[in-house]
């Protein structure tokens, strides 16, 4: 119910013969080439066959269909009006995804816009309650995620958000972990107490503390990034899922570093997962877009917040999007590679302090990340055996990686937490919430390991050795 009509297989009618059908068609006509979309064709603006397709000819896929002209109109409506008014061209065999550039949809009477208002006839009415291109990118997530509805938004900050703001009701109760990105942190912890709710902050791996929450708060969610932002830390989604179940607690992870290749939280018990598909999903580092999927019911009510507040994703990044998850499998499958071989490497590096990546048995949740994910990620976290500036003589050393605050693209991509991200609190606050200033975010890309290891390497050998 997408787009105009369906790739038929096999035998189909000649084009030309399809347009003298709709050419004496009676007026008002819908003609239906397929069950799901409707043509809406008018006799004075039939589609017309071009020139050369005499005698029954097939007109071939790339003729251009002509619209025929309303010629009792001025030129200036005409130049509007003709050529798209009487029925626009079938999309279906386009190979890719056309990217649907309107901001509103059209009903050809009134009886029609009932029975979309009364469920019998599919539109999306409004640009901002939905778009063909969106929906075709929300539909594949869904499906890799294995998930029963998907929503598309603007960016992963806006998907928290309406995630946030939808499901937890004033004077209720959120956990969530102390690693995690620092706007959804604060967010939840400036933001939303306005509205009478409440927070509790753990250890993602804290468990019984988890259970306590549960006892004493009206959960309505427990919220929390597997891999976190930028320890890495991992949580066991099974216990989790069975501690928040019995209350009606509800669990979403934020699946972003893992992605639906390494793991599927949905298939473990959770009820939602996010990711901010600017990262892996889209794969180039040239889009913003954010989406949530999951359970039915709790995705529609985000997705009635969602069409209240806008944060609504333009149709071309929709389609980056959708384009991006074609490789997503090849792409994170060398970003997986690159990764363990680069955090094994540093591990056994003498001016690295330490490492943190899933993948190493040195990691404190490598056994739970065993458990839940085929491939550790593309993000390796590591403490540079220096002060704040040695560390950032080694970022800036480097010279393939980009200094950039992001990941999942095919670029490598280097960042030191400190001053990317919280170079406005200080050392105290850093310190608090556990923000070293010697460490260091590598997001590798799709690159040739060696140039990589290469490059670190010699970006090391800039620092002085450290007794």
């Amino acid at each position: 119910d997408l787009f105009f009509g369906t790739h038929q297989q096999g035998p189909r009618p000649h084009l030309e013969e399809r347009m003298q059908a709709c050419a004496s068609a009676a007026p008002a006509v819908t003609v239906r080439p397929s069950p799901r979309h409707r043509i809406r064709a008018r006799p004075q603006n039939a589609f017309l066959p071009s020139s050369g397709s005499a005698n029954g000819a097939r007109v071939s896929r790339s003729a251009r269909l002509v619209v025929r002209a309303n010629e009792s109109w001025s030129d200036s409506t005409q130049a509007v009006h003709n050529g798209e008014r009487g029925g626009r061209p079938r999309v279906s065999d386009s190979l890719t995804t056309p990217v649907v550039m309107t901001s509103t949809y059209w009903f050809k009477d009134t009886e029609e816009l009932i029975a979309y208002q009364e469920g019998r006839y599919g539109s999306f009415e409004y640009g901002r309650y939905g778009n063909p291109t969106a929906r075709a990118c929300e539909e594949k997530i869904r499906l890799l995620e294995g998930g029963e509805d998907c929503l598309l938004s603007a960016s992963g900050m806006n998907t928290a958000v309406c995630m946030l703001l939808s499901l937890v009701p004033a004077g209720g109760h959120i956990v969530t972990t102390t690693d995690c990105y620092r706007r959804t942190r604060q967010f939840v912890q400036t933001f939303m107490p306005k509205m009478g709710i409440s927070c509790t902050v753990l250890d993602p791996s804290d468990y019984d503390g988890l259970e306590k929450a549960l006892a004493e708060h009206p959960c309505a969610l427990y919220f929390s990034e597997s891999p976190t932002n930028p320890y890495l830390r991992c949580v066991d989604i099974e216990r989790i899922a069975k501690l928040c179940k019995p209350s009606g607690c509800l669990v979403c992870i934020d699946g972003t570093f893992a992605t639906p290749v390494n793991s599927r939280a949905l298939s473990f018990g959770a009820d939602l997962v996010i990711h901010s598909a600017s990262k892996y999903f889209g794969g180039h580092n040239d889009v913003l877009a954010g989406c949530i999927v999951g359970n039915k019911e709790a995705v529609g009510k985000v997705r009635a917040f969602h069409n209240i507040m806008g944060g609504v994703i333009d149709p071309h990044a929709a389609y980056l999007v959708l384009r991006g998850l074609k490789t997503l499998g090849l792409r994170v499958a060398r970003h997986n590679e690159n990764a363990q071989k680069l955090a094994e490497r540093l591990e056994a590096h003498p001016k690295i302090d330490r490492v943190h990546y899933p993948g190493l048995k040195s990691h404190p949740d490598h056994e739970v990340a065993v458990k839940y994910m085929k491939g550790f990620g593309g993000v390796v976290s590591f403490e540079v055996k220096g002060d704040l500036w040695a560390t950032a003589k080694f970022i800036d050393s480097c010279k393939l990686p980009y200094i950039a605050p992001s990941l999942g693209g095919v670029e490598s991509l280097i960042e030191q937490p400190t001053i990317v991200s919280y170079w406005d609190q200080g050392p105290e606050k850093r310190a608090a919430i556990g923000i070293k200033d010697n460490l260091v975010r590598f997001a590798c890309g799709i690159e040739d390991y060696e140039d990589i290891e290469a490059d670190v390497l010699q970006a090391l050998e800039q620092i002085p050795q450290l007794e």
